[in-house]
């Protein structure tokens, strides 16, 4: 499923991080942290009303040496082109300043649906406060306090109705994946690689690919679809913050992926960044795959094992996923790749009968009784398998507070021990049984 894209843009202090946190935690849905990914949290899933959406927090921009202006310009910019609905945040205590006309401006030229949100109305005493506002010319502005909550509810109701219907492409039987990945790790040569033919275009110059790009095809008896996502550009004099951003224009195709390959520059070895992008993959709860890419450029000398050594001890989050060496230039390791996504494909789609998983977390609890944890110790009772993609298993036991992490991530090994799910995440949910 493709999700909208909501963005927040305004000038800074104007509060768009709080309001963002705020809607993100209005939704009622849960978006887990995993140990190891460090990123800031630049967008959230939201939902209301049964609608889900992405938000995006363009707050985070940081454009070295630029004026105030500009950077201000860089992140409308960056909303003009990626979201469906733009939320333009004002700041309600400051009143209507130059900085919010010249935004006003630039939205006028956009097409994309424009909320006009005065923020910091903290009481009722403050709503004249807004009217001032009207002046800009994008319609009835909507009274708002991230700090409070007041408005919320009524932003969120105008948000979901100027939310676009996505038309989605659906592909039965086929096993649907994308290269995500740093700007110029490869990903679009790979693709080409794979399809044996120029279906992409491929640069020697990071952000070529401006769209996501989906193309079926059939190989080793097997349907699959690759959906190749675009990188970021440079526009002009506005340049955007590639670190923070790089991962962002992937995040559709990650939705209508199956799995999700994680590309790595061999020939720059592994960067923070590389944790920052899997990270996004890891909320949308795909399968993984690692593809280490341009191995024919790695350092002279470099073995595979050492290279892996060190990928798995700063990736032990995902210590599950299949790790390719790979060049797409000179083709070695290609036809690794798609036998590693099915595998990873199989795994998500895997079902634990529910006899075998039980007799699984009873053995379990034998081998090594869970500890004492908030004053109490976890009983496991019944557990049942509710969900694939990825596998899903609820485990009802005497009180969810007495689980402690160390103790989940126990039983997942147990069940990777018995069951092959490779390059699969799994997630175990507790329950009280009452």
């Amino acid at each position: 499923m493709s999700l909208g894209l909501v963005a927040l843009v305004g000038a800074p202090n104007v509060g768009k991080s709080t309001l963002f946190n705020r809607m993100v935690g209005e939704r009622l849905s849960i978006v887990e942290d995993f140990p190891g990914v460090t990123r800031d949290r630049l967008y959230g899933h939201a939902e209301w009303l049964t609608k889900k959406f992405r938000l995006v927090d363009t707050g985070g921009i940081e454009i070295a040496k630029a004026p105030f202006q500009q950077e201000i310009r860089a992140q409308v910019e960056i909303a003009l082109e990626e979201a469906d609905v733009i939320v333009f945040v004002t700041d309600g205590k400051m009143g209507l300043t130059g900085d919010d006309k010249e935004v006003a401006k630039m939205l006028y030229r956009s097409k994309k649906p424009v909320i006009l949100a005065v923020n910091k109305v903290d009481n009722i005493d403050r709503v004249p406060d807004i009217y001032d506002f009207y002046a800009l010319g994008l319609g009835d502005p909507i009274a708002v306090s991230g700090s409070h909550g007041i408005g919320i509810g009524d932003l969120l109701d105008r948000i979901v109705t100027s939310l676009p219907e996505k038309p989605e492409k659906e592909y039965e039987d086929a096993i649907s994946f994308c290269f995500i990945g740093r700007p110029n790790v490869g990903k679009s040569s790979l693709t080409n690689r794979l399809l044996g033919q120029e279906r992409v275009i491929v640069k020697d110059l990071a952000g070529t690919t401006r769209d996501a790009i989906d193309t079926p095809f059939t190989a080793f008896g097997e349907n699959f679809v690759a959906i190749d996502t675009a990188g970021l550009v440079k526009r002009g004099k506005i340049y955007e913050a590639i670190d923070k951003y790089a991962a962002l224009r992937a995040l559709s195709a990650i939705d209508r992926s199956q799995v999700a390959i994680l590309v790595i520059d061999a020939s720059v070895g592994i960067r923070d960044q590389d944790r920052h992008v899997i990270g996004y993959a890891l909320d949308a709860r795909k399968g993984i795959v690692v593809v280490v890419n341009k191995w024919d450029l790695a350092p002279k000398g470099l073995q595979q094992q050492d290279f892996e050594e060190e990928l798995r001890s700063r990736f032990k989050f995902i210590d599950y996923a299949k790790v390719v060496f790979v060049s797409a230039l000179t083709g070695r390791g290609m036809d690794m790749i798609l036998p590693a996504v099915k595998e990873a494909y199989e795994s998500c789609s895997r079902r634990v009968p529910t006899s075998i998983l039980n007799q699984i977390i009873q053995d379990a609890q034998a081998m090594n009784p869970t500890p004492e944890f908030n004053h109490g110790r976890l009983k496991i009772m019944y557990a049942s398998q509710v969900s694939t993609f990825p596998p899903t298993f609820v485990l009802f036991c005497n009180d969810p507070e007495f689980v402690h992490f160390s103790y989940t991530r126990y039983l997942e090994n147990r069940l990777r021990d018995t069951f092959d799910f490779t390059g699969s995440p799994l997630y175990l949910i507790y329950r009280k049984k009452e």
